[in-house]
């Protein structure tokens, strides 16, 4: 067995602007599992730093180097195989890296499995929606023209205060809903509902997301009596456990899923069954991913849901290379590109023997 964990990094054509942060670049973590001559790869793209009980990317390379890839060599020592895939969400310790780390080698286990079995992604997962795309803007960077493509339903990165007279006409142009995601930003309800109030004038507003703090349900749930629009939980999210407080207290009527954020991609299939079980709209959401892992959520998505997902291409600048990822037989259809990876950032290598 060999395990190659990469890190690449990438600028964005254009930076999107959230409440305590601009996102203008990404690093994402590839890794690149071999074992019996079969390689798969998994991929996340951890926040740069930590931030809204996020883990940053320090964060979840240490996660790797000293628990998930030791882990995973104990494992091979003791079974002489590398562990089916739809165990690993299993491995996750309480460390907020746990999660990302795990969905990681996760990904990588079950792109190889499938490539082993000859299978594609679609052989186990059957496509049964056409998931919608979701886009994403910033109503907090005036400088920035907004093209939507043909996407379903826009997010709109915004903060509490008055939006400016641009972000107004700009949101009146659009043709399609709109998400308000505060990221955790506000804290009273009235700034929340002033806010929605004004962009109402110009612009069907369907949802308001994560307004407060993670963890802080309560007011969540008291906006939600006050408000004529769903509400929708993101970093909230993170385990069965809170998708069940959000149902008991009635907090939200949307949740974004997101693999890396849960714990992998068999938690937040087992969190959407569940969703859709109490009534609540599944989405499945993304950071920043390749092409790669666009790929992968692409794969969850038209699997299980219907609601508007974060699928859309991310328009980065490639230096020194022209492709991110290519296509592959069997296992997500993509895997990412030789040249890519050959100018990414060897972080770690782990070669074990199983003999």
């Amino acid at each position: 067995m060999r395990t190659t964990l990469w890190q690449q990094d990438v600028h964005f054509r254009t930076p999107v602007d959230a409440a305590s942060q601009r996102h203008a670049s990404r690093s994402r973590l590839y890794l690149e599992l071999e074992y019996d001559g079969i390689t798969g790869y998994g991929e996340v793209a951890p926040q740069p730093c930590d931030i809204n009980s996020d883990p940053g990317l320090t964060s979840v390379i240490d996660e790797l180097r000293h628990f998930v890839l030791p882990q995973l060599v104990d494992i091979v020592d003791r079974e002489r195989a590398v562990p089916q895939w739809s165990r690993v969400a299993r491995f996750a310790g309480s460390r907020p890296a746990s999660k990302p780390a795990v969905a990681l080698l996760e990904m990588a286990l079950l792109d190889r499995e499938l490539r082993a079995a000859d299978q594609a992604i679609s052989d186990l997962w059957t496509p049964l929606y056409h998931t919608p795309r979701q886009h994403t803007v910033s109503l907090l960077d005036a400088t920035v023209d907004w093209d939507v493509g043909n996407a379903a339903r826009v997010r709109a990165k915004t903060s509490p205060g008055s939006l400016s007279d641009r972000a107004l006409e700009q949101l009146e142009r659009l043709k399609v809903p709109v998400l308000l995601d505060f990221n955790c930003s506000a804290t009273t309800l009235d700034e929340v509902i002033e806010q929605v109030n004004c962009v109402q004038r110009v612009a069907e507003v369907v949802a308001v997301e994560q307004p407060f703090a993670v963890g802080n349900i309560i007011d969540q749930a008291r906006l939600g009596e006050q408000l004529d629009v769903a509400l929708s939980v993101d970093e909230g999210l993170r385990s069965l456990g809170d998708l069940a407080q959000l149902i008991r207290y009635r907090a939200a009527s949307i949740v974004c899923v997101k693999p890396a954020r849960v714990g992998g991609l068999a938690n937040a299939r087992t969190i959407i069954a569940k969703a859709h079980q109490s009534g609540i709209r599944p989405y499945v959401g993304g950071f920043f991913e390749s092409p790669f892992g666009r790929r992968v959520n692409q794969a969850l998505a038209v699997s299980s849901v219907d609601e508007p997902s974060d699928l859309g291409v991310v328009d980065v600048i490639l230096e020194g290379y022209e492709r991110e990822v290519h296509e592959a037989r069997g296992g997500f259809g993509l895997m990412p590109s030789r040249e890519m990876l050959d100018h990414s950032v060897r972080v770690t290598t782990v070669s074990h023997s199983t003999i």
